[in-house]
């Protein structure tokens, strides 16, 4: 049964370590910036390769797909919503939401374990 246990806790998707890397790469892009159409491409293409080359430095067994959004901050607001049929066992999701006075900026990280 510890085998069993010690197994899952390898195989499971740590939400919180996903959480830390994603947020440390924001704040290393949007920190200290304010919006600027100009710079969106170049800003999202930055998070998400950061976050996905740290996340794959942890060398654990997954398949991740990152998703970023930065929008201008307004009145309006912001939505988003997604939806995965996938193992709840194993594979998992974390979304990590930043703001700053001029911008919002939301990454979704999906980690799907890759069996073998």
């Amino acid at each position: 049964m510890e085998e069993y246990h010690r197994h899952c806790d390898e195989v499971r998707f740590n939400a919180e370590e996903a959480h830390n890397i994603v947020k440390e790469c924001i704040d290393g892009v949007l920190g200290g910036e304010d919006y600027d159409q100009d710079n969106i491409n170049q800003w999202t293409a930055s998070i998400v390769e950061q976050s996905l080359a740290h996340l794959v430095k942890l060398g654990k067994a997954y398949k991740y797909i990152v998703t970023c959004a930065v929008v201008q901050r307004s009145a309006y607001g912001f939505h988003t919503a997604s939806s995965c049929f996938w193992d709840v066992t194993s594979d998992g999701t974390c979304t990590v939401r930043w703001e700053n006075r001029t911008m919002n900026c939301i990454v979704n990280v999906f980690a799907i374990a890759i069996v073998l």
